[in-house]
């Protein structure tokens, strides 16, 4: 089999992963607190990723890794998992699957406007048009659809669906400085976390849960903060066309809404069809526009 088209096939996988995992999110709040589900969930995908980690480079990789790069590693793992997942429960927490969810896809966007901030990348005509297209679509989300009005959501959810943005944003920003091969770092972020989520979990919560509660948060360890990734970076790893594979994530949002309805039985309301199209909509034509331009700069 071609690399282009296991390329492909980790790519789907990966998106599979996370199409899932809003439904799994809403569900296992259902039987968790949002601290008992960032630990359960965090623990899991610890013992995944170390276990990877150690298999594909030995754990003195990984005890050298953390020796050289211990301040990277400390932040890195402050934002993901701890605050990142931590706001982004409560969103989902407060809001309806498909709100939440729609609301957190528009990340990218934040990322280009905090880029052309802190790290000086020039924002373009199709960056700006993007972002309107974007906001737009999470303001019709929000309002379902009345722009006069403020819906009929946690005022609060929404905040935390949008300060999710902005966290994630700050973790890839600092991705981009990040040196660490990208399962050994990802490894080291969740080891350095877990204890900060289990003095959370148990000053705030409990370790007490159910069978159905401990299940959900192991399915969602294992599929969106591990095996997603995994399959995500292998994927990019393979392809000799990132584009063509990163084109795939516009499938997620889509059928995140497909097993939203099924699983949740939530109606989706046509103001999150709507919102989402134009949140896809200008991340696609974004991505496709700096695609076209990169090609046009390749010299020939």
């Amino acid at each position: 089999m071609k690399n282009d088209t296991r390329a492909i096939l980790f790519g789907l996988a990966a998106v599979a992963c996370w199409s899932t995992v809003a439904t799994a999110f809403k569900f296992s709040l259902q039987h968790l607190t949002t601290q008992q589900l960032l630990f359960y969930a965090t623990l899991t995908a610890t013992f995944v990723l170390v276990v990877v980690a150690m298999v594909q480079q030995g754990g003195k990789t990984l005890l050298r890794s953390f020796q050289e790069h211990w301040q990277m590693t400390l932040i890195a793992g402050a934002l993901n998992p701890v605050f990142y997942y931590e706001v982004l429960f409560r969103a989902y927490d407060l809001l309806p699957a498909q709100v939440a969810m729609s609301i957190n896809y528009s990340w990218a966007i934040v990322l280009t406007a905090m880029a052309a901030i802190i790290l000086k990348q020039k924002m373009k005509a199709v960056d700006f048009v993007a972002a309107f297209l974007c906001y737009t679509g999470v303001v019709i989300i929000a309002t379902e659809g009345r722009l006069l009005s403020t819906g009929e959501f946690s005022l609060l959810g929404v905040i935390l669906a949008l300060a999710s943005t902005v966290i994630w944003a700050s973790y890839w920003i600092i991705n981009m400085r990040d040196t660490r091969d990208p399962v050994i770092g990802l490894a080291l972020n969740f080891l350095v976390a877990l204890p900060v989520v289990a003095f959370n979990c148990w000053w705030f919560s409990s370790f007490t849960v159910t069978a159905a509660g401990i299940g959900s948060a192991v399915y969602v360890g294992v599929m969106e903060m591990a095996l997603g990734f995994l399959f995500w970076s292998t994927a990019l790893r393979l392809t000799s066309n990132a584009s063509r594979v990163s084109n795939l994530i516009f499938l997620s949002p889509f059928l995140s809404l497909v097993f939203i309805y099924l699983i949740l039985n939530e109606a989706i309301h046509p103001a999150t069809l709507g919102g989402l199209v134009l949140i896809v909509g200008g991340l696609l034509g974004q991505q496709w526009q700096h695609a076209l331009e990169n090609q046009k700069s390749v010299p020939t």
